[in-house]
């Protein structure tokens, strides 16, 4: 039987609010472990390296450096999250489960179902972001509201990464193949992207390496919504996490469609 061939472009509907639902309903079953997961290890960062280093560093670009490692925090765990949903959860519905052919055997079409994954990784990117948000606001190392507008942000690049995570999903024959991902591609990403240091003191190659990768980007909006400024080039960072997102989601839906509809 040959292979069903699939528009350049994803055409999502409505029906993929049932898909996500779906997802929410099977989470709120294990909401607490879940949420100690993707919530206890971002909030150990960031009183670990905080309270350490902030000792040791002092004052960074003006300001404390548990205010400074906050807000790089908040992006790091959004990516995080969005990556391990639409790596592991997606691959077990995928490839273990079989949830997306059964869903197939509905009116929702593949569109409906990988943008629905994208949507869902998104929205556990935003609630693990959100809750480090709310503990530092606690702690104090919240300037004012303007910290809110950051959530928005987040969530969009919670969606970016989910969907690079679901063109990994995609090609992935097991679980190890996603430890090259998070090795080659996140750890990097951490590291490098001015969450634990500002990225100006880096060399030149390395920032433009970094900026050419869309953690960064989200840094570089987040940081200052949370100091109480305004970030300056927005609309540069929020294309390069939006035209990251669309061109992952594109593929993620070619690749897939390939490996599930023959």
């Amino acid at each position: 039987m040959s292979r069903a061939r699939h528009p350049l472009f994803p055409r999502p509907s409505l029906r993929f609010i049932p898909v996500w639902r779906r997802n929410l309903r099977v989470w709120r079953k294990l909401m607490m472990p879940s949420l100690l997961g993707n919530f206890g290890e971002p909030v150990l960062y960031l009183l670990a390296f905080g309270y350490g280093f902030g000792r040791l560093v002092g004052e960074l670009d003006g300001m404390s450096y548990m205010v400074f490692i906050a807000s790089g925090i908040i992006c790091s765990s959004a990516m995080f999250t969005a990556s391990f949903e639409g790596m592991y959860s997606a691959y077990t519905r995928m490839a273990e489960q079989n949830t997306w052919l059964a869903m197939l055997g509905t009116p929702l079409t593949l569109d409906d179902i990988v943008f629905a994954e994208a949507i869902w990784a998104a929205t556990k990117g935003l609630v693990s972001a959100a809750a480090i948000l709310i503990v530092a606001s606690v702690l104090g190392l919240v300037t004012d509201a303007r910290a809110l507008l950051a959530l928005p942000v987040v969530f969009l690049a919670a969606f970016t990464f989910g969907s690079l995570a679901l063109v990994i999903t995609s090609v992935a024959r097991s679980y190890d193949f996603f430890l090259y991902y998070f090795t080659l591609a996140v750890t990097p990403m951490l590291l490098l992207s001015g969450v634990f240091f500002p990225l100006q003191e880096m060399p030149g190659w390395v920032q433009g390496l970094a900026l050419s990768l869309p953690l960064a980007h989200v840094v570089e909006i987040v940081r200052p919504l949370m100091t109480g400024t305004w970030p300056t080039q927005v609309a540069l960072h929020l294309a390069v996490i939006v035209v990251y997102g669309a061109v992952a989601l594109v593929l993620a839906t070619a690749l897939i469609h390939r490996r599930l509809i023959r």
